[in-house]
């Protein structure tokens, strides 16, 4: 379908006040009215002028459009973006509008009192607009209970044309087991309703922030552990951290470098539990050894007698 840019019919700027629009609505219907205009492409441009005048004249249909307008030029081919919710079925009465009006406003019910200039425009009742925002986490905010604020803006309009946004303000509570790209709903959050209809709702969407140390997996997380050499091979207990803290962990003597040790419960939260933490051994040389450090290595590659390609001999 066509997209319709009202401004440009009515010849108003975006931020034209309530006057300004309706005064660009009179002069222009009576210009083109079928009954006194002898141009040849009036009627057409009647019903452009009409339908854009009972989208802007009111202020919930006009945000709705505004929203909508940034995705779309006058005469373009225009299909609504991804999780627009268009009104269902037809509409009745007088007004003969365009296919974008009866795709994007269609679902209400049109009156129009008679005469050129008439208004008593109505569209009944519909539920107002989901809206999306981000929810940035860091991983051990997924872990607490407490509820934290979030702040989103909602646009707002006057008789007299766009006001500020309005901006709100909502504690909400994070479920347990949320995962990154994840959206949670809250019902009845969203844009307002038209006429009597409910508000649409309003969704986060989950982003896990990125952690220093440990890697996400679904609910489980990868901690890579650096062991010395000595270390992997004789065996010690480190201290590592976890999300809730630091823990003890026992390396067995003869550790491998890529090595996993599972530490259960010490992951992200699930919706009945907790992941696991997974350390990954590895194996770190000093960046510098000395003389002697450099004899005990040279000693140790004698007596061990070990030859770690030995799977590549045929």
């Amino acid at each position: 379908m066509e997209f319709k840019d009202y401004y440009k019919v009515l010849g108003v700027e975006p931020d034209a006040d309530l006057k300004t629009i309706k005064t660009a609505y009179r002069r222009l219907a009576r210009k083109y009215h079928p009954d006194v205009s002898d141009q040849h492409d009036a009627e057409k441009k009647f019903k452009d002028v009409a339908e854009a005048y009972e989208v802007l004249s009111d202020e919930k249909k006009r945000a709705e459009y505004d929203q909508l307008r940034q995705y779309g030029s006058a005469g373009q081919s225009f299909e609504p973006p991804p999780g627009w919710q268009g009104a269902s079925g037809g509409f009745s009465g007088q007004g003969d509008f365009s296919d974008f009006f009866e795709n994007i406003f269609g679902g209400g019910r049109f009156r129009q009192q008679s005469g050129p200039f008439g208004g008593g425009e109505d569209f009944g009742s519909r539920r107002g607009r989901d809206i999306e925002v981000e929810l940035p986490l860091f991983l051990e905010e997924t872990l607490s209970e407490e509820a934290r604020p979030i702040e989103y803006k909602l646009p707002h309009y006057g008789e007299n044309g766009r006001l500020p946004d309005i901006q709100k303000t909502l504690k909400v509570k994070i479920p347990a087991g949320v995962v990154d790209g994840e959206r949670i709903r809250l019902k009845g959050q969203g844009a307002p309703g038209f006429g009597s209809g409910p508000a649409g709702d309003l969704y986060l969407r989950v982003r896990l922030i990125p952690h220093p140390l440990f890697d996400v997996s679904g609910h489980d997380l990868n901690l890579v552990v650096p062991v010395a050499p000595w270390e992997a091979a004789l065996g010690t207990k480190l201290t590592v951290p976890t999300l809730a803290g630091k823990i003890s962990l026992t390396i067995k003597p003869d550790s491998q470098s890529g090595q996993r040790l599972r530490i259960a419960g010490k992951g992200l939260r699930t919706r009945s539990g907790h992941g696991d933490l997974y350390a990954v051994l590895k194996v770190v040389m000093p960046p510098h050894s000395s003389e002697a450090a450099n004899t005990h290595w040279q000693e140790l590659a004698q007596k061990a007698a070990f030859n770690p390609r030995k799977e590549w001999e045929a």
